[in-house]
């Protein structure tokens, strides 16, 4: 595979034909951003890299356009390219001159400027030439006028906008504005950055009426903060976010290196604690219905329930539905039997436990229309339904008021299942509700572990000593050394110090040394 003469003709590629023949070397674009020496054409401002319409230079030959070096110069007051110090009035207004074409050409020779051309202007009038002409006309003759005006000048006021052998001036990469990154933002950038509708040049009237009502119309969205939750003693899972995990095997996730724990859902830790029933009374014009509600087992419709009897929701509502030997249901305020929605709003999912059955009279039940449909409407039953296990959520019994409940049976109703007699309940009565009781147990030891680590963070800064540095008399180093060390009896410093004095005899080696031939 070798390429060159001399080589072996091996089936490998060396890493010096990698890296510089082909394979892994690339091709350097010189316009690309990377490149070392970026070119900047004659024409263009060195400011805004652009062509330019009102060229100004300085006295080095630096191009500029004058709508950007003005403002630049009002914010920075330096000079783009070289970034020393300058003012508007070391400007020159250059005087360039067009061909029929309209290509930049010198007024005197009549040859166009190319990126290869020596270019000149003159300081006293801002005209600019091919250096060539100023040289054949003005510096061999000695002819110190102006080609165009015949205006007096000196060799000092030849000022070199090009010169091919010298190109160093045009290296973008150099300027001082371009390796600082500073920038100057006109109105319209800026409004550009504000106004959706600044880039639309051309827009017909519909469109125009839209953008009109829509600007009248629109509200901008307020700004949200959100807190990042940390997990504490009470809410920390036993198993972790899996940020590291992810942060490690993906490239869209952010790098973790820090294991955090996962942080259950409030109920979770609320339902978690419940180990108590709910007992709650629903007065009706047929006499009181005292329920018995396990919120230990279906916590969250208890809740519902609960939450709905504490703000009224079931007051003055009408048991709308009778079937005789079946169930009576009740809990929709529209009393059509379609309403009705939960605490939180809408519906929420079923509680099917095993050891619930619609066993025997006064099982308190949820109504539904499918799977996860519950809301507010219940049903009690008259006998024993065991069909309805596993598709309605059993959450209490009646366990007072049996004679209500055959009361409420024995009211007639229509071809439609409605009592033809009025059952309503006038109020709902809370006697037990476990779940204030766990939200109080919460704060108090929510309350009692920040205070234990309030405590252990004041124990482990108090185990810290604090021991003060104390300055002896002497300086330099060792200066925080308490010089008493060094003067007690039998310490090694002294032994050393006492033992120096005395010359330390040499070794004697007890090996044999060969010497010379001397005592032969």
């Amino acid at each position: 595979m070798g390429k060159r003469q001399h080589q072996k003709d091996k089936m490998y590629l060396t890493s010096t034909e990698w890296s510089t023949l082909y394979g892994g070397k690339k091709p350097v674009n010189p316009n690309s951003a990377s490149a070392s020496f970026r070119r900047l054409p004659f024409d263009h401002c060195a400011l805004s890299l652009q062509l330019f319409e009102n060229p100004l230079c300085d006295t080095e030959g630096h191009v500029f356009d004058l709508l950007a070096i003005v403002p630049y110069l009002k914010k920075y007051k330096t000079n783009p390219v070289t970034g020393k110090p300058l003012e508007s009035k070391h400007l020159l207004k250059l005087n360039f001159h067009k061909n029929a074409e309209g290509v930049y050409h010198c007024p005197v020779l009549f040859k166009q400027f190319t990126d290869k051309s020596h270019i000149v202007a003159i300081r006293t009038t801002g005209n600019v030439f091919s250096y060539e002409a100023v040289e054949q006309l003005n510096l061999k003759p000695k002819n110190w006028k102006e080609l165009l005006t015949d205006e007096p000048f000196t060799r000092q006021d030849i000022i070199t906008l090009q010169d091919p052998s010298h190109l160093e001036k045009f290296n973008i990469a150099n300027f001082h504005h371009v390796k600082n990154d500073q920038k100057i933002e006109n109105e319209e950038l800026i409004r550009a950055k504000t106004d959706p509708a600044a880039r639309l040049k051309y827009i017909n009237a519909e469109t125009k009426g839209v953008l009109e009502q829509l600007e009248k119309d629109y509200v901008a969205p307020e700004e949200t903060v959100v807190v990042k939750k940390v997990a504490d003693s009470i809410n920390a899972a036993h198993y972790s976010t899996g940020a590291v995990a992810a942060g490690f095997t993906s490239t869209v996730m952010m790098p973790e290196t820090t294991h955090e724990p996962a942080i259950l859902d409030e109920n979770i830790v609320r339902y978690q604690r419940i180990k108590k029933k709910g007992y709650v009374r629903l007065v009706t014009n047929l006499g009181p219905v005292n329920l018995e509600l396990h919120c230990d087992m279906v916590p969250k419709t208890c809740e519902n329930f609960i939450n709905l009897c504490k703000k009224g929701y079931y007051n003055n509502t009408k048991f709308h539905r009778s079937i005789k030997h079946f169930m009576i249901q009740g809990g929709d305020p529209t009393g059509t039997g379609t309403g009705g929605e939960s605490c939180w709003g809408g519906s929420f999912e079923d509680e099917f436990k095993p050891n619930l059955s619609h066993t025997g009279r006064g099982i308190l039940s949820m109504a539904n229309s499918g799977t996860n449909t519950n809301k507010s409407q219940f049903f009690i039953t008259y006998r024993s339904c065991k069909h309805l296990d596993g598709k309605h959520t059993i959450f209490g019994r009646v366990v007072g008021g049996m004679e209500t409940l055959a009361a409420m049976e024995r009211i007639g109703t229509d071809n439609k299942d409605r009592p033809v007699e009025e059952i309503l309940i006038e109020s709902a009565q809370i006697f037990t509700d476990p779940y204030v009781e766990i939200d109080e147990q919460l704060v108090v030891e929510r309350a009692a572990a920040l205070e234990a680590a309030e405590k252990q963070l004041k124990e482990a800064q108090a185990s810290i000593p604090k021991a003060e540095l104390k300055a002896f008399k002497q300086s330099g180093v060792g200066k925080y050394i308490n010089p008493k060390v060094f003067n007690k009896p039998g310490d090694a410093a002294g032994t050393e110090s006492s033992n120096s004095s005395q010359p330390k005899k040499a070794k004697t080696s007890a090996s044999y040394s060969f010497g010379n031939f001397s005592s032969w």
